[in-house]
């Protein structure tokens, strides 16, 4: 735990050799066996804490009950109807979290795996399984000496039961001691120095395909791992590895009945597989599969079975390739499947043994009738089949992944003016792009399911949009495999349990009937979203896994600095669709939890909150505590950076129409006039329960930033009236924001008069750091700038517990954590991260490592709480977290684009584009003259603006 002492890492961060012996590392480092000197690290015995949730204060809940009540009320509703409600604070999971995990498995948006630092398999998202982790057998020549275990410690639940033929009888002989987890995603190795067999030194390195800028391999659900074992002994040694699997698609359902397994060796016609394990053979390696065993051994071999005859032969019959489909398994049976690699390894040999896993989920499926292919059909087709052309294509392929991966980190890694913790730190907070819940589609309309209208005989029918769907072929014969065959997950959206039907593998996933939530005379409007000339698909990520909603946009906001830099067309697309949003209106009613009133639920002109949770892109806003359309930061983080960023001028012209209309709509918030728009007396924004009076220093600043980009990106498409427009507003709004709140030191929190409008936000220069994100002027002098960073460092940071947490949300100017509310107490994340960036932007080196490195030792660190690979939104002083595995944090990248900005904006004309702008009188005279007026009702584009580029 984080405690007074805690060091503060200006030292190299875990050398290798500290974890590893120095011999280890330099037998192992062939073949990419070796880990780097730049990674996160834990011994396999460490011990793994049970996290503190965070929880409210007797005052906080007492102003929250009605809103509680509201809440719990609509969450008993939606589960009424079989659906997760965006946000449930009362469901708490039955396994209590723990600091155990490690870098997941697979590319993006095609389900994920997490595997914990010790080995185990777990967090199963989107693609729901069961699976072990993978066990050793070693003989030596002459046979004086055998060894086997599981290559993880026997920490797992339900290991210790007596008699039983299941896992808890393979032996669990891994102490962990001298057994090292190290990762850099998107790899990790886990180093075995002598264990089980003292002469024996192994790595696996497990690899998945996350490679910047390829949008095809990046998509891939698979994993690869490499062990490569060294014998320092004086005898020959068999060594045999294995690699098992659970016929699942998570929780219980390996219990349910109707699974069934079979062997393969990769070749033209085998059936449709939605798992697949294998391995490569080669002269030195030999194959053989188990197809079936199960954990009771009823009707085949049993878990125990199966380990004696590995510890007997070290190997399995060869003809087990030959055996057909096994019987479906009844109800509470569990099938599993093994694969197992065996190699003599001469005394001072070496020799590697690649494994390969893929999944194939070709179609995902939510809860209100839309079903959408998976991006990485688009190469491999839509039949579960297609696992066993990913896996073999992962079994060859995966060392030109290591080589572009290694290209893109080493000019990171090998710089020696970035602390060690941040270089690690920086690659492995990109977990969330796997394991954060992402769905990545090929960008053709979704297939949707059509409920019959009440009284009518007619048959659910769908429509479709979709093209043709292709399948491979399996190229080459020298990779054998075996796999298991599952039911497709059902709605994979959100991870529940679905009974698995015997023959629906084979003949495509049996959909529950779902309603689409409109009425039947309301069609469902697809936003299809133009893609310029290649369309890279259509991506959703989630705020969090407890906030299940798809590209919360305040957040992604931060977090959108990790898709801007490593796949730019990606953000581009989430940008079109929220463009298409913008010019969209739903009328549809709904309830606001925090009030009580009701609403419609997208207003023409407002930026979405959210694009949903049951039905993303045609249902949006599934956030329902406030009425988003009444926030005042949506609407201002819409404009221009992304643009800037990539310098694409056709994007610029597609989502103009949008821009034009999010900033009309915010006039009507500027309600005395002064150009600047006033918050309303609740927590309209972000901090949606740290309540705004009058002018926000948050909201305020960043409708400062809004108002230089739209008026930038106006000129530079050549709309005139409007770039002399939002000039002039920005003009007035600068002059009145720093009126009313600058201090002399740093901007108060608001221009109220309520006991905290003084306080000091971490986050006041947001709209700053926006603006130079962008390559824009400074909003404020430099010399303000500094000091309210200065400030912020000196308060928020350094006050609070030396600088070890990260940044306090706020803060009195005593020097007091800010009580108003439970979120104005907690250190938000990325937050802190957005807040270092500003200060790396400002020439704040020192201020700016500092700021960040808090959140690394509070949350990575072995002294930290535990929540490596799991970041929270945030945790209080004392380390209790809220909402794990959460977007904000990616926001780190933003401190890498700070300190290396795109080309797009280095290259950019070094001139105020903003002085090019010039006002006519008669723009002055129109513009005294303007009403704060509202967006038209009709859902036409904005046809008014006239594009002229400028180079």
């Amino acid at each position: 735990m984080v405690s007074g002492n805690l060091f503060h890492c200006r030292r190299n961060s875990w050398p290798a050799e500290e974890y590893v012996g120095r011999t280890a590392l330099q037998l192992l480092d062939f073949d990419g066996g070796s880990p780097p000197e730049q990674a996160w690290r834990r011994r396999l015995n460490s011990h793994a804490n049970l996290l503190k949730e965070f929880s409210v204060t007797f005052m906080e809940a007492m102003r929250m009950m009605s809103l509680g009540l509201r809440l719990w009320s609509y969450v008993r509703e939606e589960a009424s109807h079989g659906r997760k409600a965006p946000i449930d604070p009362f469901t708490k999971e039955k396994c209590k979290p723990s600091a155990s995990q490690g870098v997941p498995l697979g590319g993006m948006g095609s389900g994920s795996i997490s595997r914990g630092f010790r080995g185990e398999f777990k967090n199963w998202h989107i693609i729901p399984g069961l699976c072990e982790t993978s066990p050793i057998f070693v003989s030596r020549d002459g046979g004086n000496k055998k060894y086997s275990s599981v290559l993880s410690p026997g920490h797992h639940e339900g290991l210790k039961k007596c008699n039983d033929s299941g896992i808890s009888s393979w032996d669990w002989n891994l102490s962990g001691q001298h057994s090292t987890y190290h990762a850099l995603f998107p790899r990790a190795w886990t180093v075995y120095d002598g264990e089980p067999d003292p002469d024996l030194k192994i790595s696996c390195r497990q690899i998945s395909p996350f490679i910047p800028h390829d949008y095809k391999d990046s998509s891939l659900p698979t994993s690869v791992f490499v062990y490569t074992l060294v014998n320092t002994g004086k005898d020959r040694a068999k060594v045999s590895l294995l690699m098992t699997w659970a016929n699942s698609i998570g929780g219980f359902s390996h219990h349910s009945g109707g699974h069934f397994n079979e062997p393969f060796i990769t070749a033209k016609d085998n059936p449709p597989v939605t798992f697949a394990i294998a391995a490569c053979e080669t002269q030195n390696v030999n194959v053989t599969v188990l197809p079936v065993f199960g954990l009771s051994g009823e009707g085949h071999d049993s878990a125990k079975q199966m380990w004696d005859r590995m510890k007997q032969n070290g190997h399995f019959d060869r003809e087990n390739f030959e055996a057909g489909t096994s019987m479906p398994s009844s109800s509470g049976e569990t099938l599993c499947a093994a694969v197992s690699a065996s190699t003599w390894v001469e005394p001072h040999g070496r020799c590697t043994v690649v494994f390969g896993l893929a999944w194939s989920s070709p179609k995902i499926k939510f809860q209100k009738g839309c079903t959408y292919n998976r991006r990485y059909t688009e190469f491999y087709g839509t039949s579960e089949r297609s696992a066993v052309n990913l896996v073999h294509d992962a079994l060859t392929k995966y060392r030109i992944w290591e080589e572009e991966i290694e290209k893109w980190q080493n000019p990171i890694l090998k710089n020696e003016k970035l602390p060690e913790w941040y270089k690690f730190t920086l690659f492995n907070e990109l977990y969330f792009l796997v394991a954060g819940g992402t769905v990545w589609t090929d960008g053709q309309p979704p297939v949707i399911d059509e409920k019959p209208s009440p009284g009518s005989n007619q048959q659910k029918s769908s429509k479709r949009g979709t093209r043709d769907t292709k399948q491979e072929s399996v190229k080459d014969n020298h990779v054998k495999l075996t796999a298991e065959q599952v039911t497709n997950g059902g709605d994979l959206a959100n991870g529940e349990e679905q009974s698995v039907s015997k023959y629906a593998a084979v003949h495509g996933p049996q959909m529950a009937k779902a309603t689409n939530g409109l009425g039947s005379q309301e069609p469902i409007p697809y936003l299809l979203s133009k893609n310029g000339p290649e369309n890279v698909g259509k991506f959703l990520y989630l705020e969090g896994v407890e906030y299940i909603m798809w590209c919360t946009y305040d957040v992604h906001f931060y977090a959108s600095f990790a898709l801007l830099d490593l796949f730019p067309k990606i953000e581009l697309s989430i940008q079109r669709d929220f463009a298409n949003a913008v010019l969209y209106e739903d009328r549809r009613r709904m309830k606001f939890l925090a009030d009580g009133t009701s609403g419609i639920r997208k207003v023409k002109g407002a930026v979405p909150h959210d694009l949903g949770t049951h039905d993303p892109w045609h249902e949006m806003n599934a956030y329902n505590i406030h009425d988003t359309s009444k926030w005042k930061d949506l609407n201002p983080k819409f404009v221009y950076r992304d643009f800037a960023a990539t310098g694409d001028m056709s994007f610029g012209r597609d989502v103009w129409p949008a821009v034009c209309a999010a900033m009309d709509y915010m006039n009507q918030f500027d309600r005395d006039g002064d150009g600047l728009i006033e918050n309303d007396g609740f927590p309209d924004q972000t901090y949606d329960a740290w309540t705004v009076h009058g002018i926000s220093a948050y909201c305020g600043g960043l409708w400062l930033a809004a108002l230089q980009a739209a008026a930038t990106m106006a000129h530079r498409l050549g709309d005139r009236p409007f770039a002399e427009k939002y000039k002039l507003k920005f003009i007035q709004a600068k002059a009145v924001y720093e009126a009313k709140l600058w201090n002399g030191s740093y901007f108060n929190y608001d221009s109220g008069t309520s006991s905290n409008s003084r306080s000091i936000q971490a986050d006041q220069l947001a709209g700053q750091w926006y603006a130079a994100s962008s390559g824009l002027p400074p909003l404020f002098d430099e010399n303000k700038i500094r000091s309210a960073l200065q400030k912020i460092f000196e308060f928020n940071v350094m006050k609070v517990k030396g600088g070890r947490l990260g940044a306090v949300n706020g803060m009195t100017p005593n020097g007091k954590v800010d009580e108003t509310c439970m979120q104005s107490r907690e250190i938000w994340t990325g937050v802190t991260y957005g807040v270092a960036a500003n200060m790396l932007l400002h020439g704040m080196e020192h201020q700016g490592f500092t700021t960040a490195e808090g959140i690394f030792i509070a949350g990575w660190s072995e002294e930290g709480y535990g929540y490596w690979f799991q970041t929270p939104e945030g945790w209080t002083i004392d380390g209790h977290y809220r909402s794990l595995i959460y977007m904000r944090p990616l926001a780190i990248w933003a401190m890498q684009w700070a300190r290396s900005p795109p080309k797009a904006i280095l290259d950019a004309p070094k001139v105020n584009l903003m002085d090019r702008i010039h006002l006519s009188p008669q723009m002055i005279r129109a513009m005294n003259e303007i009403n704060v007026r509202k967006i038209a009702p009709d859902n036409r584009c904005f046809p008014s603006s006239a594009f002229r580029c400028e180079c």
